[in-house]
């Protein structure tokens, strides 16, 4: 495996991102007939437009969720429980967690009835969604050091493409047409203690948050032609995956690339300032 020889230069700086909560909207299901959702305790829906509880739920019990009228309502037993509003949240009285596609989701749901069918969003805290992020996009048993590059490459993806989807009622989508997303139940110990450990950090290029591109391998060299324009951070590099081949578009970090770069001894920061050329890191402020 050839060596690499690269000088860290870390510049933190204080970002102001225009969300202080730093909240992100992830896309569940479009143009759906159907949401099975759920709490792990007792919860609650909420009317967007009166802020008024439309229905409780109980614990660990399931609701089917339907486009009806114009409106939202439960369906049970063939019959229909109007709930007299087009877009409600659903959210735990206290800390907990929320379903729907058989999974268990941080944050809450919101849940909008759009031209007769459904749209389940996901209402999270960016550091939450993005522990639902690292372990669908990297297996968890790879190295720290290589997790870790993986959740500041996604937290600067997320940043730099909020309102990608605007379109369709929120920020990115949960497949990776923007980032693969399993929800809190795809979380492990490990993933979430890289997500920790890099708490706030991106990257940015010219004091801007990059959009930090990766696939699985490259199969030997990266891509430099981003979707027809090229990029200033990226260049063309050795991927150190060759025996993988070439899975996903190349551009940006290889992870299969950056797990053998970790198991060389080499750290996140280190990482990433090979895929991505003359980047500085930054932390995101409060």
């Amino acid at each position: 495996m050839k060596k690499i020889l690269i000088i860290l230069s870390i510049l933190v700086l204080n970002i102001a991102f225009t969300n202080p909560s730093h909240a992100i909207k992830i896309g569940l299901l479009t143009g759906a007939d159907e949401a099975g959702v759920g709490t792990d305790i007792a919860g609650r829906m909420i009317s967007v437009h009166t802020n008024r509880t439309v229905a409780t739920t109980e614990a660990l019990k399931g609701y089917v969720l339907v486009p009806y009228n114009g409106e939202i309502a439960v369906r049970s037993s063939g019959k229909y429980f109007p709930l007299n509003t087009d877009s409600l949240v659903l959210r735990p009285d206290n800390d907990g967690f929320v379903s729907t596609k058989g999974r268990w989701y941080r944050g809450k749901l919101m849940v909008k009835n759009i031209g007769g069918k459904l749209t389940v969003i996901n209402d999270i805290n960016l550091e939450e969604y993005l522990k639902g992020v690292v372990p669908s996009e990297m297996p968890s048993s790879w190295e720290l050091e290589a997790l870790k590059a993986q959740a500041i490459a996604a937290r600067s993806y997320a940043l730099a493409n909020l309102g990608k989807q605007a379109k369709l009622g929120f920020d990115l989508k949960d497949n990776t047409e923007d980032q693969a997303y399993g929800g809190a139940s795809s979380e492990t110990q490990k993933t979430n203690r890289a997500v920790e450990e890099t708490l706030g950090l991106v990257l940015t290029y010219d004091m801007k948050i990059i959009s930090a591109y990766y696939s699985a391998s490259a199969g030997g060299m990266t891509n430099t032609n981003a979707w027809g324009g090229n990029v200033p951070y990226l260049h063309s590099v050795f991927s150190f995956d060759e025996e993988y081949g070439k899975k996903g578009h190349g551009i940006g970090m290889s992870q299969y690339g950056a797990n053998n770069l970790a198991k060389q001894g080499y750290n996140a920061y280190q990482i990433l300032q090979y895929f991505y050329q003359n980047v500085k890191f930054a932390k995101l402020n409060d």
